[in-house]
């Protein structure tokens, strides 16, 4: 599969391999390299393509992602961050439970979530439980959204290991799934109430009308351009009083400037529409 022998290509060829590749991948399947930070995406997808013994950027699009169905998946799977489990942060889903959701509940009877970037499905299912022994999630819907389509079949089936469930209790283990051989699978009950979507953050329409939006751990990967314009869509995408729930590494430092407040760490109340 290698075209040529490793060496070390000049840098101006460097650069140049690569921004015709991230012309070639936008061109393909619609995804802007461009809006994620360059270094890291060039080092994670480097990483890839030379297991995979192709000698350059170019290489591994033309007779790789250009010709192998299965090297594209694995591709399109890379530039999903897979990182995830039940409660991450549990001190962040505590204040959510706390704090937050009291707060939302007061004024509205059902409430509109949306999981963006949702991975493997850890969070929306973990959003579905913690909304069911809140208040009952029957009043409740629940969107989760991936750029992956793999990613996102693997979230429907609702499938996980202990170690991603090592945050959850007996009780809830006992009530929300059922055990089998190699793990657990989500009951029915806690998997109908979720919505599953595809969906790019960096192109796509967004939904209107949440109360809550969780997008954590994924926009530490976006340039400041991406993560700017992002903000501003999930302004327009909530109600005012919504919120927006974010990565313990991804405090927005001027939240006004996209109508914005903090109410409390990592959590964004919107206080008003911007354009």
């Amino acid at each position: 599969m290698q075209t040529q022998s490793k060496k070390h290509p000049h840098k101006d060829y460097i650069n140049n391999d690569y921004t015709s590749f991230v012309h070639k991948v936008k061109k393909k399947t619609g995804i802007d390299l461009s809006m994620y930070k360059e270094a890291q995406m060039k080092r994670r997808l480097r990483s890839f393509f030379e297991k995979k013994e192709f000698s350059s950027f170019e290489d591994f699009f033309y007779n790789g992602i250009n010709k192998d169905e299965d090297v594209l998946a694995e591709f399109l799977e890379r530039m999903t961050i897979n990182v995830s489990e039940f409660l991450r942060n549990p001190k962040r889903w505590e204040i959510l439970t706390d704090v937050i959701l009291p707060r939302l509940l007061k004024d509205r009877s059902k409430l509109k979530v949306w999981s963006a970037a949702c991975s493997t499905g850890e969070e929306p299912y973990t959003l579905s439980i913690i909304l069911d022994q809140y208040s009952g999630r029957k009043s409740s819907s629940i969107l989760a959204t991936d750029i992956d389509e793999a990613i996102l079949l693997r979230a429907k089936t609702g499938f996980y290991t202990e170690k991603a469930l090592k945050e959850l209790s007996k009780d809830m283990l006992l009530h929300y799934f059922i055990k089998e051989t190699s793990g657990y699978r989500v009951k029915d009950t806690l998997r109908n109430g979720i919505r599953f979507k595809k969906h790019n953050l960096l192109a796509d329409m967004f939904e209107t009308g949440f109360d809550l939006i969780v997008c954590r751990n994924v926009l530490i990967y976006f340039t400041e351009e991406a993560k700017h314009n992002i903000y501003k869509e999930f302004n327009k995408a909530l109600n005012v009083g919504g919120v927006l729930f974010v990565g313990s590494t991804e405090q927005i430092f001027n939240p006004a400037r996209y109508g914005f407040e903090a109410e409390d760490t990592f959590f964004y109340k919107k206080i008003n529409k911007v354009e």
